[in-house]
């Protein structure tokens, strides 16, 4: 998400709490949040697929692989 989207995210959010927002401008503050969450949600996966864990036994871990599988992964 570019610096664009997050300044106009941040921009409807002033203007909710001072003034409200359209129904137009209620969509796009939707959409553009959903698209926000997304983009954490994927930097985080990447982020737990490159992390292993080495456990006391000396076994290493994947921690992506390790709660896609217990948690269904991250959505």
């Amino acid at each position: 998400m570019n610096q664009t989207k997050i300044d106009r995210i941040n921009e409807l959010a002033r203007r909710a709490k001072a003034e409200g927002l359209t129904e137009e401008e209620k969509k796009e503050q939707e959409l553009l949040r959903k698209e926000y969450i997304a983009n954490i949600r994927r930097n985080l996966r990447a982020q737990l697929d490159n992390i292993d864990m080495v456990n006391p036994d000396g076994t290493t871990e994947n921690l992506g692989e390790k709660y896609a599988k217990k948690q269904g992964g991250i959505s």
